[in-house]
Formats: structure tokens, C-alpha cells, sequence
């Protein structure tokens, strides 16, 4: 008898097992106006619903969302839109999508287990906020949260870009005000000296911040305590700009000399108030200062809230600007961010089954999400308000 190389068990037909590939889904998602103060922003523009709608997709409008972004409803309508002037037919959609976090009253009017997409906020939000949601066993995902595939947050990036270029557009506006600027025009003219620049802080908003005042000819110096970031900065800006870690003496010195100051700190609660009220004192008269750190309390002691109606004041000579949602301003450029980062991740999910099978497969995504089901899911919001939270990947595999 021949000897073979298989057994008998290996010679019968076994059976294929295939790939399950996930089943594709349609989303179903609705935008209602925003309703909090100053929010000029809308999630997704004309052609972001536009690639949805041309993907299978329904979205649902509330008539003039987008009208302060400079997005009529027709635009909306012609990329495929439904437009209704019914808010509570809006908020009863399936997929949630908001600039701002829900208010209590549209809470409310949310149907049980809608999928929410906005920012979270945390330092404005209550308990009662929390309780509501998991109430209505609302899935929840933060834009802040939200992380790339390298390890970055986009929405936050994207948002922070606008804010640093912003501050020193708005530094130069103000810089000609007739009442109390001082009339120099923020640029490098032949035989003139530049305007000097301080920036304290060397993130995004920090580096966006240089990279406008330099375009602009500026002499810039930068105020960090993270060489790392310092040195991250020069590389990007391709530019050996002043740089120095802070210490009081030497932000004192550059204070008295330059002409616009911007704050562009971050802490992990409140932001470090890095310059005192007698530093301010020192400063030139009509100089200006842009606090972009000021949601999160401000990094100059004479900072307060501003609005976007009255955004400045003056203190001890000095044009204070203390905005707290500085993109808002510049809602259609905010909003075509938003919508670019937004889109890709919608037609994930659909790609992928639905929310559930996206969060699974995706890490970043599920970074974003704070709330599953109406279970607490993120643990610095459990240790914030007190709370009970679950790791959502214990929940999720």
C-alpha cells in the first residue's frame, strides 16, 4: 500500500469560511438650528450634504441653520436636503448633528437612543446635563475628542488654526481703532520699525498666531514652558523666531516693548494666568491684547469675558479683546472645517453598519464618544461631575 502524505481526515472537503463583510447603512441625520448665544457655525455646508445625499443618505434642515455661515436653504435644497421649519421634526431624526451641545429643552424633545454629534463644552455643562441624556439612552460623541489617526485632535486642530490666525487679524483692526489705537499699521515698511509681537503659548493657536504676524512682517516673540513645543514650532514655521521659556522677568521686558500681546495658553482645568495686572501696567499705552485662552479663564489677570457684540475694553491704557468663541466670527470658514472633518466620518460609520460597528473598528472615533446607550462612558466627566462611568471598550467588544 502506497504511502500518502495526508491523512484521511485531510483528504475530505472541509468548509469555506468567508469574511463577514459589515452590512452598509443609511443615515438618517438632521441639523436644527443653533440657539446658543453667538453661534454662527453649522456642521456640514451644501457639499458636504451634498456627498451624503449622493452616498444614499437623508439629511434634514431647519429652515435658515445655515443662513449666519452665509448658507441660504436653497443651496442646502439643490445638494439634496430637506428643509422643514418644524424644530421638533428636526430634532426626532436618528443622527444628531450640532455645532453647540444640546440644551435642556431640546434634550427634551430628542427621541430614545438618537445619536448626538456636537461639541461637549465641559466647563459650561451641568449634572443635569448628563442625567438627561442617559435618561433618553442617547449615544453621545464630543468633536473635541474625536482623534486622528495620529494621535491629534482634528476638530480642536482645525478650530485652533482659525482662532491663532484670527487674533492677529483682529489685533490689527484693532491697532487703528481712531479712539484709542495707536494708528500703526501691523506690517514691516521700509524705515519703519516692525510691530513687535508677543505670544505666549506655543501650540497650534501659538504657531498659527507667528505664522500670520511674520506673514505680515512682524518681529514676533514666543513664550513657552515646553522647549519641545519651541522647538516644534521653529521647525514648522521654518523661521528662527525669538523663543523663551516664561519667566517674569523676561515676559515683563518684551511686554514693555511690543505692540499686540496674545494669550494662546492651555491647562488642564484652568489656564495658567502667566502675566500679572502690574505687567499690564507696563505696557505702552494702546497697545493690544487678544485673549484667545479666555474660555478657559484667560492667561492675563486683567482678562474678562467679552462678547462678540462689545468685544473689547480698556485697562490700564491697554485694548483688551477677550472673545471666547473668536471662530464663530468667522463662521464660514469655521463651518467648512467642521463640515470637511465631519463628512469622512459619517460616511464612515455608514460604511461600516452604523455607529455601533464604526466605534468598534475605529479607536480614534471611539475616543469621541462620552456616552453609549445612556451609559457615562468618558472618566474625566465621571470625576468631574461625580458621576458612575464604564470603559467604553469593555461595553463596546
Amino acid at each position: 500500500m502506497a504511502l500518502t502524505p495526508f491523512t484521511k481526515q485531510q483528504l475530505l472537503p472541509q468548509e469555506e469560511t468567508l469574511e463577514v463583510t459589515p452590512q452598509k447603512s443609511e443615515l438618517f441625520i438632521g441639523i436644527p438650528k443653533e440657539t446658543s448665544y453667538q453661534e454662527r457655525r453649522i456642521c456640514l455646508t451644501p457639499d458636504g450634504v451634498n456627498s451624503l445625499v449622493s452616498h444614499g443618505h437623508r439629511v434634514m434642515i431647519e429652515a435658515g441653520a445655515g443662513l449666519s455661515a452665509s448658507y441660504c436653504d436653497k443651496e442646502y435644497s439643490d445638494a439634496g436636503a430637506e428643509i422643514t421649519a418644524d424644530t421638533k421634526k428636526v430634532m426626532g431624526c436618528p443622527i444628531l448633528l450640532k455645532v453647540e451641545p444640546l440644551t435642556m429643552k431640546e434634550i427634551e424633545m430628542v427621541k430614545p437612543s438618537t445619536i448626538v454629534i456636537s461639541a461637549i463644552q465641559l466647563k459650561t455643562r451641568k449634572k443635569e446635563y448628563f442625567e438627561a441624556l442617559a435618561k433618553k439612552k442617547v449615544t453621545a460623541l464630543a468633536f473635541e475628542y474625536i482623534k486622528d489617526e495620529d494621535g491629534s485632535y482634528p476638530a480642536v486642530k482645525s478650530l485652533s488654526e482659525i482662532a491663532g490666525t484670527a487674533s492677529i487679524l483682529v489685533a490689527a483692526e484693532l491697532m487703528i481703532n481712531n479712539e484709542f489705537g495707536k494708528g500703526l499699521l501691523f506690517g514691516n515698511i521700509t524705515g519703519v520699525a516692525p510691530t513687535e509681537v508677543v505670544i505666549l503659548g506655543a501650540g497650534t493657536v501659538g504657531e498659527f498666531a507667528a505664522r500670520s504676524a511674520l506673514g505680515l512682517g512682524a518681529s514676533v516673540k514666543v513664550f513657552d514652558n515646553s522647549i519641545t513645543k519651541l522647538r516644534r514650532l521653529q521647525q514648522n514655521l521654518n523661521n528662527r523666531i525669538f523663543t523663551s521659556t516664561i519667566q517674569p522677568k523676561s515676559i515683563l521686558k518684551a511686554l514693555r516693548r511690543c505692540d499686540v500681546a496674545i494669550g494662546a495658553m492651555r491647562g488642564k482645568d484652568r489656564c495658567p494666568v502667566v502675566v500679572s495686572e502690574t505687567m499690564v501696567e507696563h505696557m505702552k499705552r494702546g497697545a493690544v491684547i487678544v485673549d484667545v485662552s479666555i474660555d478657559m479663564g484667560g492667561c492675563f489677570e486683567t482678562s474678562e469675558v467679552t462678547t462678540h457684540e462689545k468685544p473689547t475694553f480698556i485697562k490700564h491704557n491697554v485694548i483688551h479683546y477677550c472673545v471666547p468663541n473668536i471662530p464663530s466670527r468667522y463662521s464660514k470658514s469655521a463651518s467648512l472645517s467642521i463640515s470637511n472633518i465631519i463628512t469622512p466620518y459619517l460616511l464612515q460609520i455608514a460604511e461600516n453598519g452604523g455607529i455601533e460597528p464604526a466605534i468598534r473598528m475605529d479607536k480614534g472615533l471611539r475616543n469621541g464618544v462620552y456616552m453609549y446607550h445612556g451609559i457615562l462612558t468618558n472618566k474625566v466627566i465621571g470625576d468631574w461631575f461625580g458621576l458612575p462611568d464604564s470603559d467604553v471598550n469593555l461595553i463596546v467588544f
